[in-house]
């Protein structure tokens, strides 16, 4: 056949829409995985044809063959990771984008995107209470908004020792005062990879018996380093049971000092949302950088996420991308492709946009009450099992416990808790990973869908100890 035919373009959008229906409708009831997922995998595994089989067969194949092998991750019941979904407004507006294709590097790129995109972080400001006048990039989620606002620290620390990062990097430097929690994220130490400042150069400074930064030995920390300048690196909700640095503590030791504090706030700066959760993130409006992530509880599709700079020359200074066929970056039309990495961007903005104009503040606001309350009544159940153990309050949206039939050694329940999170991911019809809180192997369920509901935490605390049960009995002689 031709390549490509212009006469396909309407079938496929249909069948497209009719499936993509189909599945909306039905997500709600479907398992978190296929127990035919590996089965339909093979069906793909062929060589290259030599003859195209055209458009709809190709996607006839892909729906028919494939589901099967996807992750019902935009459902009810996946509680693995921190994985939001897409609201109905934001999912729109993400179909509406592959329609339109635009290239959201600069305003002669795509007016609407780039705008939208000012627009939306504006908004985000105002929700998550930030300075309105910070500035900020989308980018692909937490990891790169981290890198965003860890770039912008580097190139500040750099200038601070009379170097430029950016134009001649840190060859011959001495290496970057940078400390953190027990609690810090691996993306963020990723990053410090990424930009060659060295994913082990963090010094965890916790405190006693926690997981959370130590203020006194921050404080004891920089009074060594002198007048040297260094970077502190906060988070705002830990995925393994949702602690928080003391955000407010740091910026108050901070205040004065040459020092940059980054706050990694991926889901848990929507705490800022609640009256009854704001005080754990108290403090970051006086971050020099935060980051977080949009596919996580804003419930916009994969992948997006928002890189914040309280001082916009530090996105400038980390980002120039400059050749003579590409725009400059002026007020009225600016090139968000020099304010982050991305230069190939996606107009991520359409779908934060339609979620924050179709939802508002107050919408968001009951979302994460809503969450909180779901994440409660879970640490309930769990708590009220004799075979469960909750390890960890429950601050946010978090619920860290284990499996614990009694009469076991620590070991013996490590290796249980281990199989149970396995066979949860295999079992399918929830979806929630292990983990490893303060020397134990645990669980660490997520709420942060928009479709949620009481009963699928309520079935998800029964599924646990059913096959939590059924582990134990195995492995009993």
């Amino acid at each position: 056949m031709t390549f490509p035919d212009r006469d396909e373009l309407e079938e496929v959008l249909e069948l497209v829409a009719q499936e993509a229906r189909s599945y909306v409708a039905s997500v709600d009831d479907r398992p978190v995985r296929s127990p035919r997922t590996r089965e339909a995998l093979e069906a793909f595994n062929r060589a290259l044809p030599e003859h195209g089989s055209g458009a709809s067969q190709a996607l006839r194949e892909l729906i028919d063959q494939g589901l099967d092998a996807t992750v019902a991750s935009s459902g009810p019941r996946c509680f693995h990771f921190v994985i939001g979904g897409a609201t109905p407004a934001a999912l729109a507006a993400d179909w509406w984008t592959s329609a339109l294709d635009q290239i959201a590097y600069a305003w002669v790129s795509s007016p609407l995107s780039v705008e939208l995109e000012r627009v939306a972080l504006a908004w985000l400001l105002e929700l998550f209470e930030l300075p309105a006048s910070f500035s900020g990039v989308m980018t692909t989620g937490a990891t790169m908004a981290n890198f965003v606002g860890l770039a912008s620290a580097r190139q500040w620390w750099s200038e601070e020792m009379g170097l430029d990062a950016f134009e001649t990097g840190l060859a011959g430097a001495p290496p970057v005062p940078i400390f953190c929690s027990r609690i810090v994220h691996a993306s963020a130490t990723k990053c410090l990879g990424m930009l060659g400042l060295g994913r082990a150069t963090p010094e965890v400074l916790a405190r006693e018996g926690s997981n959370i930064l130590d203020v006194s030995r921050l404080e004891r920390a920089l009074d060594e380093l002198g007048d040297r300048p260094a970077i502190v690196m906060t988070t705002a909700g830990d995925p393994n049971a949702g602690e928080f640095d003391p955000i407010a503590e740091v910026a108050e030791l901070l205040r004065g000092r040459r020092a940059w504090l980054h706050v990694d706030g991926a889901f848990g700066l929507f705490a800022r949302l609640d009256p009854t959760t704001a005080e754990l993130v108290r403090g970051v409006e006086h971050a020099d950088s935060v980051a977080v992530d949009g596919h996580k509880w804003l419930n916009v599709p994969y992948d997006c996420g928002f890189g914040f700079v309280r001082d916009r020359q530090w996105l400038g200074k980390s980002f120039r991308y400059q050749a003579e066929y590409l725009p400059d970056d002026v007020e009225d039309e600016p090139v968000l492709g020099q304010l982050g990495p991305e230069s190939s961007r996606r107009a991520r903005a359409l779908s934060v946009w339609a979620t924050l104009r179709a939802y508002g503040r107050e919408g968001y606001r009951e979302l994460v009450t809503r969450h909180c309350a779901l994440a409660r009544r879970m640490a309930r159940l769990v708590d009220e099992a004799p075979d469960l153990e909750r390890l960890a309050d429950v601050t946010l949206n978090v619920v860290c416990f284990r499996y614990d039939p009694g009469g076991s050694t620590e070991e013996e329940l490590d290796r249980l808790n281990a199989a149970l999170g396995r066979a949860l991911i295999e079992d399918g019809r929830f979806y929630v990973g292990s983990t490893t809180f303060r020397g134990r192997v645990a669980l660490r369920p997520a709420l942060s869908n928009w479709r949620t509901r009481e009963e699928d935490v309520d079935a998800f605390v029964e599924v646990v100890r059913e096959l939590g049960g059924r582990l134990g009995r195995e492995a009993r002689p």
